[in-house]
Order: structure tokens, then sequence, then C-alpha cells
């Protein structure tokens, strides 16, 4: 519990000394650049000081322009590998509880990033239509298309929203394959253990073929691009 104590300390204190002056500047300067990558480095600089090491894969298969990084989730701390390693400012559909969080959820909505709520299939679909018209105006995004972490760091299910999202935005999709941050901070345990995660991008999947009727076989594309790229203890079980 040291390290989460750490963890959230650093953090509080960094949203209330950086952020304001951060989100001053973002509402001045109408560009989240600076808020998005002092956010970014900020985090992913705590979670290395208690002993999160990030090996990258495939950073060479990220295409150039809009695109949507498709990953699978299994943690609170795969987020950041994920996003740290993406060389490139993205926004993210992420749990809309998180909005709530003061100073964070002003921060995040300056970044173009979008609440959902998935007890809440309208609302949902609403988000999904909000990160559609910011992909239409240049901004790439982070999805996971499981919809929830996975308990035990195996690939779940896929539901069809994003890939509804890529295909009508007609956007290349990313599949990224995270391993080993459910060692570092399980499902529901606020505990952080020192450890290895690897992110791998693996190569960029054309949609232009794809259209929404279609669109469940293009979330299995994407599904068995992300689980041949996992360990095998994180693959589907089947």
């Amino acid at each position: 519990m040291i390290r989460t104590a750490i963890v959230a300390v650093f953090l509080t204190l960094y949203a209330l000394l950086a952020g304001p002056p951060l989100i001053l500047y973002t509402l001045v300067s109408r560009s989240p650049d600076l808020l998005y990558w002092a956010g970014t480095k900020g985090l992913v600089f705590i979670l290395r000081v208690v002993g999160m090491r990030v090996r990258v894969e495939g950073q060479e298969n990220i295409p150039p322009g809009v695109c949507l990084f498709a990953a699978n989730h299994t943690s609170n701390v795969d987020a950041p590998a994920i996003v740290g390693a993406i060389p490139r400012r993205i926004a993210i559909l992420a749990r809309k509880s998180l909005f709530d969080i003061p100073i964070i959820g002003l921060a995040f909505r300056l970044a173009n990033f979008v609440p959902v709520d998935r007890s809440n299939r309208e609302a949902a679909l609403a988000s999904v239509k909000q990160a559609l018209e910011y992909i239409k105006i240049g901004s790439s995004f982070l999805v996971y298309p499981e919809g929830t972490r996975s308990p035990d760091g195996h690939l779940l299910r896929f539901k069809k929203g994003s890939f509804a999202m890529a295909i009508e935005a007609g956007v290349p999709i990313v599949p990224v394959a995270c391993s080993g941050a459910h060692r570092i901070m399980k499902k529901n345990s606020l505990v952080i253990h020192p450890g290895k995660v690897t992110v791998r991008f693996g190569l960029p999947i054309d949609v232009s073929g794809y259209t929404i009727e279609n669109r469940d076989d293009l979330a299995r594309r994407v599904h068995d691009a992300i689980a041949a790229q996992l360990p095998e203890d994180q693959r589907p079980v089947s």
C-alpha cells in the first residue's frame, strides 16, 4: 500500500499545483497540447518511480494521421502505459466517474476525452457520437472494446460500438496488446506491485472494406490481432 499512497499523494499535489495554471493556459490558448503532455508525463513518471517498467514494441506500425487504437483492458495502470507509448496526442473514451474528479474531470474534457456511462445504453451511444465528431476534426482515440477490465488478464469478448465508430469515420484501427498490467494492479485492488508491462502495436487494419452491417467481422479481426500478440496466459479462454 505504500506505493499506492505515494501515487495518490503525488497525483493529488500535481493536480492541485499544476492543474489550475495548465487549465487556464488551455482556455486562453485554446490548445490542450501542454495540458495533455504534462498530465501524461506526470502519470508515467510517478508509476515509474513506484516500479512499473514499460517495454514498447511495434511503434513503427502506427500510421500517420488519425486512427483508432483498440486495446485490451486489465488494470488501472494499462492506460498510462499505452498512452505513454503512443508518440502523439490522443483522446480516450473513459469511465464517466473519472470526470467527476475536481480539476481532473475538467482537464479531461478540455483534452477532448469523452465520458462513457456503460450502464446507460442511450448515454453510451451519445458518447460514441461525440467521439466520432472529435475524430472527424482530427483526434485519434484510444478505446477498450471489451467495455470493462478483465478480472484475470484474459482477453474478453468485444462490444461493437467502437468498430461502428471506426467504420463511419473511415479511420484505420491499430490493435494494441498490453500484457503484464494485471500483475501490477489487479482489478478491484488498490495495491500496486513493481513489474513490467509490455505494449505491442500491431499492423493497422484498414476499415474501408467494412460496413456497419458487418462490423462483427471487423471486431473479430481486431480481437484476433490483439490475442495473437498477447502471452498465452492472457489469450481468450476457449
